[in-house]
């Protein structure tokens, strides 16, 4: 791969040569302002992080993380950049082209969850669920939906997805001028595609990162190939996934504890007791966690802040992440040659002294918050508001836009789907035979869950179930 492909301005949709002519801003600069101007990114301030529908303002959203990652990714990027230049990792890298990468992944942190469904990650798995349950079920004028569908359409919902989500909304779905949604640049498009394979080709097992989950549905894989062959990445990761993918993992791990800690699941103490054993077994830290926490502990109390457990802890988290940032960089430029070749399988901070730390906070969260009882409850609930949606919006959208009778109930309830989503059905529809309108429909109802923000989904739950 070749960083001048691999940083390619092409858009679905090209500008006029007179609109280049008299704007002064790269093509990626373009693209931060298509996004903070979305009504698709305004929406992640009120989709779930971690805590969903948290009445505390401390507490991170979508919105909020994703402008972390977006930050962390451009910072990385600099840093990254730098270091190609200074240890002349590539005599065709230039000043520019680092100039570029930090614009992509600034870009990219901020859409990199965009395709996310309400309720967080456990959206994901409740709408997979659905899938698992319902979709062998469903018939369609008394044949089986199942049976009806190739075995890619079917895999596709069985491991819905929302990072292939993502690519759908911004090139589809977020009708701003024509059908090219936000009509992004090409390199940027393929910085978001985490897994460049089909959901046929999931292979968990196999140790490479890329082939953990699908990067694209079936609907969109002509735009894949697109951006793809345009990049030059073909079916291997863009390198600079490898980035925002470490600054989306560096963000939420550090968060995660932050929030655990205002929220109360962790303490001072906790994170102490946590640190203890890192530090001991393995000395070769350059960061010593334990060390660094206790020092920030005296120095809040010297300085005499009222509650030197919270100062310590926040700082610390400032400490890990500067210190898991020089690990990314270190992960991206001593593996350099592999990630430009399409053989590195594993992320950034494999191999490194922060790979230890990065799984005792993803650990920490996962014991502390995640298997908490307060967490478990509120997933209940958010599973019956997926769950009671998905029956309504797939039996109204299973023979919507066939020529047979919808009842009253039915109708209605299409009538609540953003029409810039019904358009997007019928431009993919045209001309298709009928298993792949089906396949088309059923995403639609995806594409109307995956929009709709915590509170939405909350009140339309209400709404249609008569709770007033």
């Amino acid at each position: 791969m070749e960083w001048k492909t691999l940083l390619s301005p092409r858009r679905e949709r090209e500008s006029s040569a007179r609109s280049k002519s008299t704007d002064l801003r790269s093509e990626f600069e373009k693209d931060y302002h298509r996004i903070i101007g979305s009504a698709s990114f305004r929406r992640l301030q009120d989709k779930t992080q971690v805590f969903p529908l948290d009445k505390s303002d401390f507490i991170r959203t979508r919105l909020t993380h994703s402008l972390e990652v977006s930050s962390l990714g451009k910072s990385l990027g600099q840093n990254i950049g730098e270091n190609i230049l200074k240890f002349r990792k590539n005599s065709g890298f230039t000043l520019k082209m680092k100039e570029d990468i930090s614009h992509i992944l600034e870009c990219a942190g901020l859409i990199h969850d965009i395709g996310n469904p309400p309720f967080g990650h456990f959206g994901e798995v409740a709408i997979r669920e659905w899938f698992e349950r319902n979709l062998p079920r469903l018939s369609f004028c008394g044949q089986s939906v199942e049976a009806m569908m190739s075995e890619q359409m079917k895999q596709d919902f069985y491991h819905f997805e929302g990072n292939a989500q993502a690519l759908r909304l911004v090139t589809r779905l977020h009708y701003l001028v024509d059908e090219h949604g936000m009509n992004l640049t090409y390199a940027l498009l393929n910085t978001i595609i985490k897994y460049p394979i089909p959901s046929t080709e999931i292979d968990e097992g196999s140790g490479n990162i890329k082939n953990k989950k699908m990067g694209y549905y079936l609907a969109d894989e002509a735009v894949f190939r697109r951006v793809t062959e345009a990049t030059g990445a073909g079916n291997n990761r863009h390198p600079l996934t490898f980035i925002l993918e470490a600054a989306d993992d560096l963000a939420y791990k550090t968060a995660d504890i932050e929030d655990a800690f205002v929220k109360g699941f962790i303490t001072y103490y906790t994170l102490e007791k946590e640190l203890a054993p890192l530090e001991k077994n393995y000395p070769e830290l350059s960061f010593r966690p334990l060390e660094k926490l206790r020092q920030l502990y005296d120095r809040g109390a010297k300085k005499g802040v009222s509650n030197p457990e919270s100062y310590a802890v926040k700082n610390w988290i400032i400490s890990a992440q500067g210190f898991l940032i020089s690990c990314a960089t270190f992960g991206f430029t001593s593996n350099y040659d592999s990630i430009m070749a399409g053989t590195f399988g594993h992320d950034l901070f494999y191999g490194t002294y922060g790979e230890k730390l990065m799984d005792l906070l993803g650990d920490m969260a996962n014991r502390y918050v995640f298997s908490s009882m307060g967490i478990y409850k509120m997933e209940v609930a958010e599973s019956a508001i997926l769950d009671n949606l998905m029956d309504k919006l797939v039996r109204a959208a299973l023979y919507y836009d066939t020529g047979i009778k919808q009842d009253t109930i039915d109708k209605r309830v299409v009538s609540f789907i953003s029409d810039n989503y019904k358009n997007a059905y019928r431009l993919q529809a045209e001309g298709k035979d009928e298993a792949e309108k089906l396949y088309l429909r059923l995403l639609l109802v995806t594409d109307y869950v995956c929009g709709m923000t915590d509170s939405y989904a909350k009140r339309l739950y209400q709404e249609m179930n008569g709770i007033i």
